[in-house]
């Protein structure tokens, strides 16, 4: 009888070992894990575009940046070129065109300079997808004294402000729905005035995200250019001889001024001259002759 007994519960033990394993309940609840990341990712997928990673189903011992390398990198570019050219104003129309041949269009120029030296800069924005075809064309135009090309990653606020975003619209769906709810006066002015503070903010990021944008998808080219020194002027010879004919010019123009400050002296001592001579002519002989 005991020898049943033992049997029966042996058979049973292995019946409900059998069923555990069977339902997953045993070596890691593995047939409903994967069924459980994929609904998550597709919640996330429809809220922000966020994918786990393969590696974050794991205890948290995969890659640590595996939300950034789920998505493109976020990149701006900006390049500051300087070129010696023979005439700026040519090298200028070349830019222009090069610049509406790549799709962009001019931000800033300027041209200033002395005699027939002169020099400018030039700020031109190009899609992301030129940026380097319009450098090289640039560079093509003249002597390249000096080149800077820099990128910045934007990526990390671009994932955080995406983010912040989307809790916040949440927020303002939520608050809409509470002030409807709202029975007193004081409840409506405290919702709205947190609605307007929620929405101040979404219009402050939004803002942002429009900013970081334009500035991925618009690179941004600095061109200064300018035109060779002159084969005398490393000499000095140059600035004396400009130096002389300003001395000159200087001297001129002290001879005019000593001139206008001395002719009033010079006519009043010859006016007293003629004065004396003619008293001298006529009055004294007279006084002589009536002694």
């Amino acid at each position: 009888m005991n020898k049943k007994i033992v049997v029966f519960a042996v058979v049973l033990l292995l019946m409900v070992l059998l069923f555990l394993v069977s339902t997953g309940f045993i070596f890691g609840l593995g047939g409903t894990s994967d069924r459980s990341y994929d609904s998550l990712n597709s919640e996330l997928k429809s809220q922000g575009g966020f994918e786990i990673s393969a590696s974050s189903r794991d205890g948290g011992t995969g890659d640590q940046n595996g939300k950034a390398t789920s998505l493109d990198r976020k990149i701006i570019s900006t390049a500051q070129l300087q070129l010696e050219v023979e005439n700026v104003q040519s090298v200028y129309n070349k830019i222009t065109s090069i610049t509406l041949q790549q799709g962009g269009f001019i931000s800033g120029s300027s041209i200033y300079g002395y005699d027939e030296r002169k020099n400018g800069q030039m700020t031109i924005r190009v899609p992301q997808k030129n940026f380097y075809t319009a450098i090289e064309q640039i560079e093509a135009l003249g002597t390249v004294r000096s080149k800077q090309v820099q990128g910045q990653d934007v990526t990390e606020e671009y994932i955080d402000i995406n983010a912040r975003l989307g809790n916040l619209q949440k927020q303002e769906n939520r608050l809409s729905e509470i002030l409807k709810m709202a029975n007193t006066v004081k409840d409506v002015l405290d919702v709205e005035r947190e609605l307007e503070r929620v929405r101040g903010e979404i219009e402050r990021l939004t803002g942002r995200m429009n900013y970081l944008e334009q500035s991925i998808e618009v690179s941004t080219i600095t061109v200064n250019v300018n035109e060779p020194t002159p084969f005398f002027e490393g000499w000095g010879i140059t600035d004396a001889l400009k130096q002389a004919v300003r001395g000159f010019f200087n001297s001129i123009s002290g001879l005019i001024v000593f001139t206008g400050n001395i002719l009033p002296i010079v006519v009043y001592l010859i006016v007293v001259i003629f004065i004396g001579m003619g008293i001298k002519r006529k009055v004294m002989p007279k006084l002589f002759e009536k002694q």
